[in-house]
């Protein structure tokens, strides 16, 4: 049988970790742009591979960091 007090409460708690990781990655990235002098939305735009390849580093650190906090 399933439990759905249960389920409910894990899904409210799945929506609000995965609402925080998110507001993480923004305000991280709000972070980077503030010390590193480049403009990393400009330069994707302009298709630069390498401007993606930092941002989509900085999304996967700060997504393993949360990761590791949360459990």
């Amino acid at each position: 049988m399933v439990n759905f007090e249960v389920f409910g409460i894990q899904l409210l708690e799945t929506i609000i970790y995965g609402v925080v990781g998110l507001l993480a990655m923004l305000i991280c990235t709000f972070i980077v742009d503030l010390f590193v002098p480049y403009d990393f939305p400009k330069e994707i735009k302009e298709k630069n591979v390498a401007a993606g390849f930092i941002m989509a580093g900085i999304y996967i650190g700060v997504a393993i960091i949360i990761r590791t906090v949360i459990k």
